[in-house]
């Protein structure tokens, strides 16, 4: 869908549907006053019969009305004289694309500069999100099914804005473009079949990604590699697996070269049996979904080469598959990780933390500016946030703060939880430095503590997304591509953009 921003009346265009708001009460803004007008009443006595009562998401489709350019109109309800939160406004704009989506119409006119939304400016802000909402809203994947999706046929979408504001409404349409577009990458990934996304499959995306732009360098580091580093702990994750584990590196170059980089580390666990540890059966096909941590890096990364934005950026894929065989770890086995500490692996489905502390430890090299590790680890985080919120830790209160910030700006948001030296002493194990669980109490903290020491060296946060990734079950499953919003929101401020 192609996003156009113009500064014309409303009145004017020439469209198959113009869509404008209408308040409760039936009160009409600016932009419908001068519509009723053009169109010699048509609306007002059409809201008089109390055919719509205007609130927020309501509509009402009008045809052929007098004195107007456009074919259809397309009334929407934006609710009380007071401004909409950042969810109702998504639900609006989602309820009016759900209309045109049904229409014939090739092109839509929206000329909605009368609804304000709370917490958000009239022009970048609000529109980022109405942007953000039409284009993830278009995602399909129907790669796999016989018979595909209809060919849609709206494919422009021109957003009536004043002209003061008509540059920072294309500066929000220009960014959420390219955040939908990672968005659209990560679910794919994610929706994936285990049998086509594995570790190798997604050491091929990054090479394409590195063939495609210049200032991205891949590197691929195969088992043995990863053995002859003393990455014991991510050894062990892969070594029941016949596919065999991959750490990626991508390295984009868009700042000057004595810039310190930003670090993203995504757990790609390709598919999570448990191995030895093994899950229950139900659901299981849902652990194809452990990969988008990674997923997300992959695009997030994609949203920042689209923008080209003037920063440095490493991102490392820890991807391995987690199955159970006689080559599996065991419980009970101990690891000596790449930064020399030893772990006792008391749970073997307590991988993503394995695979994920030895490169946090690979991260050090690059002198970063700050490491985030992205991952969907514990179930523990859905119990405790639901799947509206992802768990955040750190080491560094800014930027931690800086994350929280990123995830309010990009209605993405994450909630910090704490990481007290308390927390530690459950991870002690009498045979090993350390256990890979802290029992069933705060398991989302001490899987936060665990990683915590391999991250010394540098500024560090930890995001848990395990309730936020992927939708389960139902008519509505599948990946959800965050929290890219959250990750090119923060890189966005980083880089001033």
């Amino acid at each position: 869908m192609e996003l156009v921003v113009k500064s014309v009346a409303a009145a004017s265009v020439k469209t198959a549907t113009l869509v404008i708001p209408v308040g409760e009460s039936r009160k009409l803004g600016a932009v419908a006053k001068a519509v009723d007008q053009a169109s010699e009443g048509a609306i007002s006595a059409v809201l008089k019969r109390g055919d719509l009562a205007g609130k927020p998401g309501q509509t009402l489709l009008l045809q052929n009305l007098a004195g107007l350019k456009a074919e259809r109109v397309l009334l929407v309800g934006s609710g009380k004289d007071e401004a909409l939160g950042d969810r109702a406004w998504r639900k609006l704009v989602a309820s009016v694309a759900g209309v045109l989506k049904g229409l014939n119409g090739a092109d839509a006119v929206l000329a909605l500069d009368d609804i304000a939304v709370s917490n958000r400016d009239a022009h970048y802000g609000k529109y980022r999100l109405l942007a953000e909402t039409l284009q993830d809203g278009e995602y399909v994947f129907d790669r796999y099914k016989s018979q595909k999706a209809e060919p849609r046929a709206l494919k422009k979408v021109t957003l009536l804005v004043d002209k003061a504001g008509q540059a920072e409404v294309e500066r929000a349409v220009k960014h959420a473009s390219a955040i939908a577009t990672g968005m659209a990458f990560t679910r794919d990934l994610g929706n994936l079949p285990p049998n086509v996304c594995h570790p190798s499959f997604l050491a091929e995306q990054a090479k394409d990604l590195g063939k495609a732009h210049k200032a991205l360098k891949v590197e691929v580091l195969d088992e043995k590699k990863i053995k002859d580093l003393g990455m014991g702990a991510f050894y062990a994750v892969g070594q029941g697996s016949d596919q065999p584990p991959r750490l990626i590196v991508l390295n984009y170059q868009g700042g000057k070269k004595a810039d310190k980089p930003f670090v993203l580390v995504g757990k790609g666990i390709t598919f999570d049996t448990g191995g030895i540890s093994l899950k229950p059966g139900a659901g299981m096909d849902e652990m194809k979904y452990d990969m988008c941590g990674a997923a997300s890096v992959l695009g997030t990364l994609r949203a920042v080469l689209e923008l080209q934005l003037p920063i440095n950026l490493v991102c490392l894929l820890a991807c391995a598959e987690n199955m159970p065989s006689g080559g599996a770890t065991r419980p009970g086995d101990i690891v000596t990780t790449m930064s020399g500490q030893t772990v006792e692996i008391l749970n073997t489905d307590a991988e993503g933390r394995l695979v994920l502390c030895d490169t946090l430890t690979y991260a050090e090299r690059f002198k970063p500016q700050a490491v985030i590790d992205i991952a969907t680890l514990t179930g523990a985080c859905i119990v405790a946030l639901g799947s509206h919120t992802t768990g955040l830790m750190g080491n560094n209160d800014d930027l931690v703060g800086q994350l929280l910030d990123a995830g309010k700006r990009a209605d993405d948001r994450a909630w910090q939880l704490p990481l007290f030296d308390e927390y530690q002493e459950q991870l002690d194990s009498p045979f090993a430095d350390m256990g890979n669980i802290g029992g069933p109490k705060a398991g989302t903290i001490t899987a936060g503590c665990f990683l915590s020491r391999f991250a010394k060296a540098y500024n560090w946060a930890h995001m848990d997304i395990a309730g936020t990734a992927w939708i389960s079950g139902g008519k509505d499953k599948g990946a959800t591509g965050r929290p890219v919003p959250l990750l090119t929101q923060y890189l966005l401020d980083r880089a001033g953009a």
